[in-house]
């Protein structure tokens, strides 16, 4: 498996000063969201010279559930492919946008359905892939329309794209459903990435509930070697969070 930090992880500090400290810890890139903030061709150049880059971005605009918004999304999803190029990225995360009141559940799946197909085409063509990520709606994301792996894995069936896929966010789906282990394993051939941290409070693994080491090694153990990123605050310094992550979790999963 291979490890990534969220932009944030080291705050006020740039994408250089990441990429910087991702190299120093060993970790293998960077999930920076909003590329539309950066100077690419100078981050693409920055990349090449420090050896670690930018793994996953996010498109610029999220509604998935409304067609009305249809047109606007592809356009979106079409700028951001094109930053991913310049990039060398290959992930693009993307949510699904709230609930509409007063339209059936079913009618937004469909929609959601309609326009990932839409979308598959041209991430096909470019070697990319839209990562779907359901978000818990009961502590940090109220409203928000996906929120169970389940469902999750239903639309992207039925999307039926080697390029749409899924973010298996433990946090999230600790937080809405549990069982993180089991449907971590049971959905992995629709999962491209994982992002992690711990509950309660979203912050570095080991200091909450969830056992990272049981859940890392479960993953491992499905013959995963993509991307796990962590998503979360630190309840001490980066630097002495990352090692001691390194020291009490890593450590005991053979990587």
């Amino acid at each position: 498996m291979k490890f990534s930090l969220c932009i944030g992880a080291y705050p006020d500090k740039d994408v250089i000063y990441h990429l910087e400290k991702i190299k120093e810890h060993g970790f293998h890139g960077l999930e920076y969201y909003n590329w539309w903030d950066l100077d690419l061709i100078k981050v693409a150049q920055e990349q090449d010279r420090i050896g670690v880059g930018i793994i996953a971005t996010c498109t610029r605009f999220f509604n998935l559930v409304d067609s009305n918004y249809r047109n606007e999304y592809i356009h979106h999803l079409q700028a951001t492919i094109d930053a991913c190029h310049i990039l060398g990225t290959k992930k693009i995360i993307t949510q699904t946008g709230n609930v509409i009141e007063g339209i059936s559940r079913e009618e937004q799946r469909n929609a959601m359905v309609e326009t990932l197909k839409q979308c598959a085409i041209l991430c096909e063509q470019a070697d990319v892939t839209l990562e779907v990520e359901p978000l818990n709606g009961l502590v940090d994301h109220p409203g928000h329309f996906l929120q169970r792996s389940d469902e999750a894995v239903e639309i992207i069936d039925r999307v039926d794209s080697p390029s749409i896929k899924l973010v298996f966010d433990v946090y999230h789906q600790q937080v809405t459903e549990g069982n993180v282990i089991r449907n971590a394993i049971n959905y992995r051939d629709r999962i491209s990435h994982y992002h992690i941290a711990d509950n309660p409070g979203r912050k570095q693994p080991g200091t909450g509930e969830l056992n990272y080491i049981n859940i890392l090694k479960a993953i491992k153990d499905t013959g995963y070697d993509g991307y796990v990123g962590l998503e979360c605050g630190y309840t001490v310094d980066t630097d002495s969070a990352l090692a001691r992550f390194k020291e009490e979790i890593l450590e005991k999963v053979p990587l």
